[in-house]
């Protein structure tokens, strides 16, 4: 495989060179033979994989420079100092080679940098948000897109006719249109690198982000569309072709979407048997979504939109089936795979500016081109927002707008697809090429420095980087399903409607037939939240130095400050336990916040509350009973409570109580009493 793959990245393979040299001449029968050599230098050997992990190295290195000057990274966005880096490592290549090498190749573009980077994003994207936005994120990425490419190939083909582009520029009307099609389309990778480091609200991004990855259907058709027509010549395009273009946009982005949900299920159901070798669940992460990327492109359909719904569908399913350590695997490595990705294509794309001699420069073409994608992107927007206001229950306003304007930007998918253009089809592909990295470096570059300043100019609403509560997430979920219920009164099936179909269809059958029956059973939100909090002050406990005690009665001994002893130890001493607590120490925060304090004043009212109704019940039936022979004693069983520095343990009877009809009646009375009047009234103990 890595043979198969070293020829994308420009390289030679390894071993390629020694053996096209020409073999040792025979020595003569009276020459002695060579000794033992001490030393031997084997370069070819490990030239090609040596210089692979060289440059990943240098984008690392390079990395941890730029975040050595905070007040650098907090104006220049990363992938523009990656960019630069690249254009003067270009540059010292080409003087040392006399020629430009190591370039971005579409095939590792495609094939090796692109899958890490859309899977991440899919993988840990906000899925509530996102399908609260689909809509908008639709509208804007097929509607948007279509409008962006043919507007702006139509306008360059007008100015071309006007004479305000050089005749040496030799291009039809179809030609344009291809360039447009690949020029218009927003780079999810740029809006990612731009985007994560201006921190605008959750909405905003989600919607550009999302428009990036879902617009990928849409350029494909156009791309390959054009292209072949552009093939096939203007004059034996019949009506029949027009009408497989239309289908085929349907046929890219449903196939697509429906390849990522297919691999997604596969992949959910591969890890309900996986309890007994949770090694290999990274492994199957991965893999299944790399086969969904391959198997997309494989058959021609959108394999940025197959990844992307590998993810969303997958997740819910594979964290509830592997272990916290799994979990803990594939998101540090899923989130270093795309950095990786990700510094190495701007890296690229600077070194890739240097090679003259695939692009030729034409002014007029290059002015041109940059007015129209940022005025027709402008003026889509408005558009398109206009309508949406009328449908949304909070519309976008004039600022969001605008940043939605200024962030459409271009990247590596664009300059990939400009290098696959035929030159003996498109005789203008080299104008093309130094037109594309031009708008690619002027969108990442130039809008990527001033888009920070002009956010907090137009004083944009940023997102807030904290989890919500259990409050919030009791209150979210209340009127989620008040709304449902309104909307059923009304017999309006809408939004909240179908949404709580489908998780009721998704309890019903899906959960039951992809988690496996221990993850399925504690999925109560409220339990979960209880385990977590007990998790986080067990581990504080060990912080002060104290006992612990786990769900099988374990003691630990005390033990110092994690400060003071390594994480190891106390991941040792945790795994001895038998414990069910999260191992990765990492991933809890023990450093107590507003939202820690919140959540620790609900834990201890669902501790003190939780059992309280049973009691209350006992009491009940023992007023109503007062006149029956005293009752035996019920044998009670202990559950362990909080982990404090006091162990307590809360009793309740072995079997729920039995409530007499005057008991229901008078809860159902003071059930319907508003719960501001209601008030517990003492009850006297019954005489025995």
């Amino acid at each position: 495989m890595l043979r198969a793959a070293l020829p994308l990245f420009g390289l030679p393979l390894a071993g390629a060179a020694a053996t096209e040299e020409p073999t040792q001449e025979p020595r003569s029968s009276g020459e002695p033979p060579a000794g033992l050599a001490l030393f031997r230098w084997q370069w070819h050997e490990v030239e090609a994989p040596y210089l692979v992990a060289l440059w990943i190295l240098v984008a690392s290195l390079a990395k941890i420079v730029f975040h050595l000057s905070r007040k650098v990274t907090s104006l220049v966005p990363e992938s523009c100092l990656l960019i630069l880096l690249g254009l003067v490592l270009g540059g010292i290549v080409l003087a040392v080679a006399k020629k430009a090498e190591y370039q971005l190749e579409p095939g590792t573009f495609f094939l090796f940098l692109l899958p890490p980077i859309v899977l991440d994003s899919g993988y840990f994207m906000p899925s509530r948000l996102f399908f609260d936005n689909l809509g908008a994120i639709l509208t804007y990425a097929v509607v948007g897109t279509l409008w962006n490419a043919f507007t702006t190939g139509a306008a360059l083909w007008g100015l071309q006719q006007a004479g305000l582009v050089a005749p040496r520029v030799q291009a039809s009307l179809l030609d344009f249109l291809l360039f447009g099609s690949l020029i218009s389309a927003v780079d999810p990778v740029a809006v990612l690198a731009v985007f994560e480091e201006v921190h605008v609200n959750d909405t905003l991004f989600i919607i550009v982000f999302g428009e990036s990855l879902l617009n990928d259907a849409v350029t494909v058709v156009l791309y390959k569309v054009c292209n072949s027509f552009v093939e096939m010549g203007s004059a034996n395009v019949q009506a029949a072709d027009y009408l497989k273009g239309v289908a085929s946009l349907f046929v890219v982005s449903l196939g697509g979407a429906a390849v990522g949900l297919v691999f997604a299920f596969l992949l959910a159901l591969t890890t309900r048997f996986t309890k007994r070798v949770r090694i290999i669940e990274p492994l199957l992460v991965f893999l299944l979504a790399y086969a969904a990327y391959l198997t997309a492109e494989m058959a021609s359909l959108s394999a940025i939109l197959a990844v992307t719904m590998c993810g969303l569908g997958c997740k819910k399913y594979v964290e509830a089936n592997i272990s916290h350590k799994s979990r803990t695997a594939v998101k540090y490595t899923m989130k270093t795979l795309a950095s990786c990705a990700e510094t190495v294509i701007f890296m690229l794309l600077g070194i890739s500016a240097v090679d003259s001699s695939k692009w030729a420069w034409d002014s007029g073409l290059v002015l041109g081109t940059l007015f129209f994608i940022l005025f027709f992107r402008a003026l889509g927007v408005v558009l398109q927002t206009w309508v949406l206001n009328q449908f949304r229950l909070v519309p976008l306003d004039k600022i969001d707008q605008v940043v939605m304007s200024y962030g459409g930007l271009r990247g590596a998918v664009a300059f990939a697809l400009v290098i696959l253009l035929d030159r003996t089809k498109v005789p203008a592909k080299d104008y093309f090429v130094a037109t594309t990295i031009v708008v690619v470096f002027f969108t990442v570059i130039v809008q990527g420095l001033t888009i920070k300043p002009l956010v907090k100019w137009l004083k944009v609403k940023r997102s807030e980087h904290h989890k919500p509560t259990l409050n919030q997430e009791l209150h979210e979920h209340t009127f989620d399903h008040i709304l449902a219920a309104v909307e059923d009164v009304v017999g309006h099936h809408g939004y909240h409607y179908w949404r709580d179909r489908w998780e009721q269809f998704d309890k019903k059958y899906l959960s039951q037939l992809l988690m496996r029956r221990s993850a399925y059973r504690i999925r109560d939100q409220i339990w979960d939240v209880y385990y977590r909090l007990n998790i986080r002050d067990a581990i504080s406990f060990v912080d002060q130095g104290g006992h612990i005690l786990s769900s099988t009665g374990l003691t630990l001994p005390s033990m110092p400050s994690r400060n003071s002893v390594a994480e190891t130890s106390v991941t040792n001493l945790l795994r001895e336990s038998g414990s069910g607590a999260c191992l990765d120490l990492q991933v809890i925060d023990t450093v107590r916040s507003g939202r820690d304090r919140e959540d620790a004043v609900m834990h201890h009212l669902l501790c003190g509350g939780l059992y309280k109704p049973r009691r209350r019940g006992a009491l009940r039936c023992a007023q109503a009973h007062a006149s029956s022979p005293p009752p035996q004693p019920v044998q009670r069983r202990s559950y362990p409570g909080r982990v404090g520095r006091e162990i307590w343990q809360c009793t309740c009877p072995r079997k729920p109580p039995r409530l007499c009809p005057w008991t229901c009646r008078r809860a159902g009375t003071r059930a319907s009493r508003p719960w501001r009047a209601w008030r517990p009234r003492p009850v006297p103990r019954p005489r025995l």
